[in-house]
């Protein structure tokens, strides 16, 4: 999954720091809105469902997955881009569980594509240590250096 990142030019490593979730969230959507996978419509229905339904996005402390329906007049194709902020980003004011520096934006033209986004992503945050190693990523050759360590190890499990 990692690979898929840097083979298709989905991954920002920035040291922009956003004065909000939200300026979060439109930074996040410029790695798949410059593939023309997103329109700002997406990224705007992304930051109205938070506004609606809390900080839902932030599935594990440190690791936000933007995204809205694939019904979102804004989706213009599938894929994840991943978006890697210098320092966490406050979702909810006094509580660091949500709290994100890791963003994964998610887009997909049909339910079941978005089903399989959430089921490889989730397969890949899983793995023992790969949060932690992308929360010190700073650098295009940090994450190639991850990438490696993980391609590694899933070719030893086959």
């Amino acid at each position: 999954m990692l690979q898929y990142f840097y083979d298709n030019d989905l991954i920002n490593i920035t040291n922009q720091e956003p004065k909000d979730w939200e300026e979060a969230i439109r930074i996040s959507g410029k790695v798949l809105k410059e593939k023309e996978l997103i329109s700002d419509q997406y990224i705007d229905d992304v930051i109205r469902d938070v506004h609606a339904f809390g900080p839902y996005i932030v599935i594990v402390p440190n690791v936000a997955m933007p995204h809205s329906s694939a019904e979102s007049q804004g989706v213009l194709g599938t894929g994840i881009g991943l978006t890697i902020f210098p320092t966490p980003i406050s979702f909810e004011e006094g509580n660091s569980e949500k709290d994100a520096k890791l963003f994964f934006m998610l887009a997909a033209k049909n339910s079941e594509a978005h089903m399989e986004n959430i089921a490889n992503l989730s397969e890949l945050l899983m793995r023992e240590g790969v949060i932690d190693d992308l929360m010190t990523v700073h650098t295009m050759a940090d994450f190639e250096s991850v990438m490696r360590k993980y391609d590694e190890s899933k070719e030893r499990r086959d």
